[in-house]
């Protein structure tokens, strides 16, 4: 774990009190993206709190504008590892609390969990593994999800009992209805779509089970998408033929505070400084 108390250049008056805007995205190697766009996004961001996936780099292997930016609490969780996995989380308050990993003997060093501790709220940064039918991969994915969702549980009940809400923002890997992706029929078989991934985030969704709420579906439940990732291969952008996988999910007292929930897809394909796009949720008091 790598944390950076960085010198504050904005006011803390009230920490935006009546409002808290949460952003998550899988920046697809942060070395890259920086030389991309990733470091002006940031610089013109409206976030309270930004959770990174597939950072793919040991702090010191950053730049220092996006290892330690101004204005902005840093923890990084890198992979074990090198050049693999990796999630960073960036809050404009200092955390009360900051925790890498789930408790997990397997998982805890693979960079691909962190969670912070804000004022009402817990906010994490989760990868998901990706997975690969037929493969060791999908059967690591398959573990994860079978320690993650009790972990998950677990959270929400001691948030729960210390009157606090819970966001746990991330590339999920998983598309949970034929409403996340554009050919759905043609990815019946492979990982990201498969009937026991979906049942699995089904129970992660389910008030009675896991507890959380899908906040973007929630605000946008009759439309396609709108999908957060698009392969780099052929025209997939521009076809908007993506995958909704980057998924902020929240408890339900602050879920039913969201307002107002976008992907902040870019302009053009050229644009792009990672095959996903931001995604981003504003919640009111």
């Amino acid at each position: 774990m790598y944390a950076c108390r960085c010198r504050q250049v904005i006011s803390l008056s009230g920490y935006r009190a009546r409002v808290l805007t949460v952003t998550t995205v899988n920046v697809n190697g942060l070395r890259a993206a920086a030389k991309k766009g990733f470091v002006e996004w940031l610089a013109g961001t409206s976030a309270d709190a930004l959770c990174l996936q597939e950072v793919r780099a040991e702090p010191q292997q950053l730049p220092e504008e996006v290892r330690a930016p101004e204005g902005w609490y840093v923890t990084h969780a890198p992979a074990a590892a090198k050049g693999r996995a990796g999630v960073s989380l960036y809050s404009r308050r200092e955390p009360d609390r900051v925790q890498v990993g789930f408790g997990s003997a397997e998982f805890d060093g693979s960079g691909r969990y962190v969670e912070a501790d804000l004022p009402g709220v817990t906010v994490a940064s989760l990868y998901l593994p990706s997975g690969e039918v037929g493969t060791e991969r999908q059967d690591e994915k398959i573990r994860f999800m079978d320690e993650f969702l009790p972990y998950l549980k677990g959270l929400r009940e001691r948030a729960a009992a210390d009157g606090r809400e819970v966001v746990v923002c991330g590339d999920w890997n998983i598309a949970h209805q034929p409403a996340d992706l554009k050919n759905w029929r043609a990815n019946q078989k492979n990982s990201g779509f498969l009937p026991e991934e979906r049942e699995w985030l089904g129970r992660v969704l389910d008030a009675a089970d896991g507890g959380f709420v899908d906040v973007v579906r929630a605000l946008h439940p009759e439309v396609e998408g709108p999908y957060s990732w698009w392969s780099y291969r052929g025209r997939a952008f521009d076809n908007d033929s993506g995958w909704r996988i980057d998924l902020i999910a929240a408890t339900a007292g602050i879920a039913g505070r969201a307002v107002k929930g976008i992907v902040e897809r870019a302009a053009s394909h050229e644009q792009r400084w990672s095959d996903h796009a931001p995604v981003t949720v504003v919640f009111a008091s």
